[in-house]
């Protein structure tokens, strides 16, 4: 046994779009081709924010089991896809950089100095740009489908009801008859406008939130990151701290005696 409302509104649609008319029928195959991007944009917007966060779960997991913020970049560990990763490889490249081409020796230690620590949360805070732009991308599809959707329908069903009326005065036979016709025509291009808004609008408002979320992640992970690298690579000493540990350095040189922490 069939569905009884299925029938009905294969009917009626199909006799809606036989019955449009060449404005009206355009407007539908430029809501469809919104459709189309619209719905390419959720499908592998979908993914690409499923993939996020459960890469980022993985990695923050990772990184929190580990003292040294370097730990994880050293081991070579990858987790694609996560946003988190991108800024965390991101700051240690700069960090690495730094303590190669800038080192600053504290006893038997090598950190960076507070210059070079800058540049590194310069590269954080560009890092945690890119992906939020990364994040955002294409969601201007959805929002222009949610927005214009409905609009440009009722644009092919103001246009399409035009006709029918102006048909109408043509041959002056004005009956139920001979309107229906062609305001079921025009209306078509709503209902369509409808079906390309609707589905648009649910996404977005889930994807909005979901990036917003992941986001304040990003922001809360690289103000973690700084506070780790600033405690462990970053020379914190006070210019009196280092003009006496220099001098102490540069007597025991002197004296043939090694150089202490």
């Amino acid at each position: 046994m069939q569905a009884p409302f299925t029938p009905l509104l294969a009917n009626a649609l199909s006799f809606a779009l036989e019955k449009a008319t060449i404005e009206g029928k355009l407007t539908i195959a430029l809501l469809v081709i919104l459709s189309l991007f619209s719905w390419t944009v959720i499908i592998t917007k979908a993914r690409q924010l499923y993939r996020a966060r459960m890469m980022a779960g993985r990695f923050f997991t990772a990184y929190r089991a580990t003292r040294d913020p370097l730990e994880i970049f050293n081991k070579n560990d990858e987790y694609p896809g996560a946003p988190a990763y991108e800024v965390y490889f991101t700051g240690a490249e700069e960090l690495v950089y730094h303590l190669k081409h800038n080192p600053v020796t504290v006893g038997q230690k090598t950190r960076i100095s507070p210059a070079s620590f800058d540049s590194v949360k310069v590269a954080l805070e560009r890092a945690v740009s890119a992906q939020s732009l990364g994040l955002e991308k294409g969601m201007i599809i959805l929002s222009t489908a949610v927005a214009g959707g409905p609009f440009i329908g009722l644009l092919g069903t103001v246009w399409g009801v035009m006709e029918t009326f102006s048909g109408i005065a043509k041959v002056q036979a004005a009956s139920l008859t001979a309107m229906a016709p062609g305001v079921a025509g025009a209306l078509i291009a709503t209902v369509v406008g409808l079906f390309v808004a609707i589905p648009a609008m649910f996404a977005y408002n889930y994807m909005v939130t979901t990036i917003r979320a992941i986001t304040q992640e990003l922001d809360n992970f690289a103000a973690e990151y700084v506070t780790g690298i600033e405690h462990t690579y970053v020379d914190n000493r006070s210019i009196s701290e280092e003009l006496v540990d220099a001098l102490v350095q540069l007597r025991a040189r002197e004296a043939g005696e090694p150089v202490l922490a």
